[in-house]
């Protein structure tokens, strides 16, 4: 039988991994306990981290908002703070899986697991999310895009775990828009998706664009030659379909068992038009 510690400490945590340090780590556990079930992972011993509260919670300083990396997506939802500064974070969070996943699952959970259609990356990419990583007696800070590798694959090194997600206060931005598309309208997992950032002159011009894509890619993919190519440019139709050879040349997706990679590409492009429903402008 796999042996569970549920450390209440930071330094509970560590002792633990001290003795054992080829226990798995995890918090809310639904991506990790469907490949114990599945026999995918077969780890000797398991350290959950739920009960760290010093890992919750979502706390403003002058500079930045600090997301606690076992925060549940349920707790980011109900967060003034986020709904006030990040509402493309509530949106991202707010389509990912169904109501008993977001209770239990966490933010860096999310991030760890690193999969290319993970709802909260594509937002915290635009963002320029940074984490902070710990180990025992040493702790350093990361951009999330330097962060995640590929496919379920991350820079932690031995005995470190994730511990925050940071998020700068920056200028309002007019538009927050999060949008997947899936095989089914409900708990889908993306075929792919978007993530933007806008922010438009009272003449209805873009003066500054972040885009982000999901499940189009090994990583969650931004474009800066999108982004500059629509600077400058009205809020129209016309402008968004004139980059979609642009989007279609930046993602790299694959074929597999819920769509082509051609389809993908297609979507991805097709996403960046939706942004004209913001408009006209004024």
């Amino acid at each position: 039988m796999t042996e569970i510690f549920l450390p209440r400490s930071l330094e509970g945590l560590w002792d633990i991994q001290d003795g054992y340090p080829e226990a798995a780590v995890y918090a809310g556990g639904t991506d990790l306990l469907v490949r114990l079930r599945s026999g995918l992972e077969k780890p000797s011993c398991l350290v959950c981290l739920e009960r760290i509260e010093a890992l919750k919670g979502v706390h403003e300083s002058a500079q930045e908002i600090v997301i606690g990396a076992a925060t549940t997506h349920s707790q980011i939802l109900e967060s003034p703070v986020i709904k006030q500064h990040f509402p493309i974070l509530t949106k991202g969070v707010s389509v990912l899986g169904s109501p008993p996943i977001r209770h239990m699952g966490t933010i860096g959970g999310n991030i760890v697991t690193a999969s290319p259609a993970g709802d909260s990356l594509p937002p915290l990419y635009v963002l320029e999310a940074e984490v902070e990583i710990r180990l025992k007696n040493s702790s350093r800070r990361a951009a999330l895009a330097d962060f995640i590798l590929g496919p379920g694959e991350v820079d932690l090194k031995g005995g470190e775990i994730l511990t925050k997600i940071l998020l700068k206060r920056s200028p309002r931005w007019t538009i927050h828009h999060y949008e997947k598309v899936g095989r089914r309208k409900a708990q889908a997992c993306a075929v792919a998706s978007m993530a933007a950032l806008l922010q438009v002159s009272q003449t209805g011009r873009i003066e500054r664009a972040r885009l982000a894509w999901g499940s189009v890619g090994p990583t969650v993919v931004i474009s800066r030659e999108v982004e500059e190519k629509l600077v400058g440019q009205p809020m129209s139709l016309e402008i968004f379909k004139s980059v979609s050879d642009v989007v279609k040349k930046a993602v790299s997706p694959i074929d597999d068992i819920r769509a082509g990679a051609e389809y993908r590409r297609t979507v991805a492009a097709a996403l960046v038009q939706r942004l004209a429903e913001y408009g006209p402008w004024p």
